[in-house]
């Protein structure tokens, strides 16, 4: 009797322990080695009305790279080919009515040895902590 009642509550532990982890955001290998290679941040400077867009490839092996900043009126995108860093400065008159949230940076870069790597990160007041990165290959 007992046996027929441990069986369904330990099956129970071990679905609801698999589903944990499967839930558990643990960065892969390449999502650590991309991490490890590139830098992305975008700093609003409330003082200064300007976003201050800041890249570092520490391989040195991007071949082109496009920085855009999505849901602004006029459109923001500029190329750049074989650099390693880059610093950006977008004239910003206030932090948006909704948020940063709206205006993400991208990236598409074309790098030796990873082949298309994609970036994606939010802007953030000078008194806030970095934003996580997201990064895709294709």
């Amino acid at each position: 009797m007992i046996k027929q009642k441990l069986v369904p509550i330990i099956s129970i532990i071990i679905i609801s322990g698999l589903a944990a982890l499967f839930f558990v955001n643990i960065p892969t290998m390449d999502e650590t080695e991309l991490s490890n290679t590139f830098f992305i941040e975008g700093i609003f400077y409330d003082s200064k009305n300007y976003v201050e867009i800041r890249f570092v490839d520490k391989s040195q092996k991007s071949e082109s790279i496009v920085l855009e900043i999505l849901g602004l009126e006029e459109s923001y995108q500029r190329k750049y080919s074989q650099t390693s860093e880059i610093i950006e400065i977008i004239p910003f008159s206030e932090v948006p009515k909704y948020g940063w949230e709206i205006h993400p940076i991208t990236m598409e870069i074309k790098h030796q040895d990873f082949g298309t790597v994609h970036l994606k990160t939010e802007i953030h007041s000078e008194d806030e902590p970095i934003p996580d990165v997201i990064f895709s290959r294709s």
